[in-house]
């Protein structure tokens, strides 16, 4: 399967001034696989150690934190010669090596020549008793869940995921039927590599809920391991987000969590989730204009699932409603569908993303983004009725002087109204890297889709 980062790997090896990598994620996003697969493709050889289940990873850092004393120990363990530039040495888990982030410090300043990665799935939660973060160290990346245009290469192929990246929409025209056949899939398998390689192979919907299950299961583990005191008030609100979504209103209320809850009894509980990697936390903007983060209000936001196929297993949605009817879009008020939005804008390029509402009104722009051109107000539709008040008068009339527009996404075809296009639900990430001059890194970041595959 392909991944989008992995032309981000290439221009890490390429950039002179490389340092080590972090490579973050939530756990079971694809993480080992990318970083073996870019050591196979692109190295002579790649040294892997995982310090969750090594023993001799976990003191390699204890003794001291010589870059040399640690390549020879490397070396010896595994059998395999280091040779700078030529080799990539991997340490996966390493959030369960103490000292083992430190250590990156040194490899940035005593052996820049040597090509290291690292990967760790919680980061952000797990800390070591005396252990600094090397800031300003490290390069960094983050990997999330496959978005749709992934899905598309795996479970179709390449030329019709570069169909859409092209975002030339009369072309669309052919392929709207499958693409919306794919989407549906996808609104129930997600993004999870393990979950989209079964589908691809078996298309057999239980074991793909199973797969899900057995990760949900993984991550609630997680919160009982790491979060110690607080892992019951994580799982409370985990739990609580597919009826949040679920509102027409989506801004997350602390009251649906427990009644009577306040901020101060879950905000230490949703940045757990947050710094994990399992949630993703949009907060209001209060006006809209370039740079969002000046208008940003810390006491609203929306919290959404790292995966929208995911969210249909926590949800326990029936496959039946999720593959076979296009209730899938509407159903509980839309939440599959903006969790999906909340995805592929993840996936695209780093960005700021809000969404707004109007003091004492019920008008709410669903998301807003910073792209490299503007300031984009989007709309999430998930049927085709697309009456979109609140963007007419957002755009036409409360911000007519901004001279803004907006975005649609809907399941009907492209159209430009002047004040705002309309495109296909199934385009969105490659319209917003289109604004972002991204485009998956050129065009040939999607001619080799089927390049790597597991």
């Amino acid at each position: 399967m392909k991944r989008n980062l992995f032309n981000s790997l290439l221009s890490w090896k390429n950039d002179v001034s490389r340092k080590p990598l972090i490579l973050e994620g939530a756990r079971q996003v694809g993480k080992t696989w990318l970083l073996k697969e870019f050591g196979k493709a692109e190295y002579e050889n790649f040294v892997y150690i995982n310090c969750s289940d090594d023993n001799f990873a976990k003191t390699l850092f204890l003794q001291d934190l010589k870059p040399d004393r640690i390549i020879r120990d490397v070396e010896a363990n595994t059998g395999q010669q280091v040779r700078a530039g030529r080799t990539l040495i991997v340490f996966d888990e390493i959030q369960d090596a103490p000292n083992g982030i430190t250590s990156l410090k040194y490899f940035c300043e005593n052996a820049p020549e040597q090509h290291v990665a690292v990967a760790g799935s919680l980061l952000g939660v797990v800390h070591h008793p005396g252990e600094s973060y090397p800031v300003g160290k490290t390069d960094m990346l983050r990997l999330y869940p496959m978005t749709f245009d992934e899905f598309i290469c795996a479970k179709w192929n390449e030329k019709l995921a570069k169909i859409v990246a092209d975002c030339e929409w009369d072309s669309f025209v052919p392929f709207d039927h499958l693409l919306k056949d794919l989407l549906r899939q996808y609104f129930y398998v997600g993004g999870m590599p393990e979950a989209v390689l079964d589908w691809t192979t078996h298309q057999d919907v239980q074991r793909v809920r199973r797969i899900q299950n057995r990760i949900l299961s993984s991550y609630a583990s997680d919160m009982s391991k790491h979060a110690g005191a607080e892992a019951e008030r994580i799982r409370m609100v985990w739990n609580s987000i597919p009826a949040q979504l679920a509102k027409k209103n989506k801004k997350f209320i602390y009251g649906a969590v427990r009644n009577g809850g306040r901020a101060k009894d879950f905000e230490v509980a949703i940045q757990w989730l947050v710094d994990a990697g399992l949630a993703y936390k949009v907060h209001r903007c209060k006006t809209p204009e370039l740079p969002l983060k000046f208008y940003e209000d810390f006491d609203a936001f929306k919290l959404f699932f790292l995966d929208v196929g995911l969210l249909g297993a926590l949800s326990n949605a029936s496959p039946g409603l999720m593959l076979t009817q296009n209730d899938v879009f509407t159903e509980f008020k839309g939440a599959f569908t903006e969790n999906y939005v909340m995805e592929q804008l993840k996936g695209s390029d780093d960005m700021g993303i809000y969404y707004f509402s109007k003091e004492h009104s019920t008008l709410e722009i669903d998301f807003l983004v910073q792209t490299e051109q503007r300031l984009v107000p989007i709309e999430v539709k998930a049927e085709e009725n697309v009456k979109s008040k609140s963007l007419a008068q957002f755009i036409r009339t409360d911000h007519a002087d901004k001279h803004l527009k907006g975005l649609r996404c809907s399941m009907k075809p492209y159209i430009d109204q002047g004040w705002m296009e309309n495109i296909p639900l199934y385009s969105i990430k490659a319209y917003i890297d289109k604004e972002n001059e991204v485009h998956h890194q050129g065009a040939e970041g999607h001619d080799d889709c089927g390049a790597y595959q597991l």
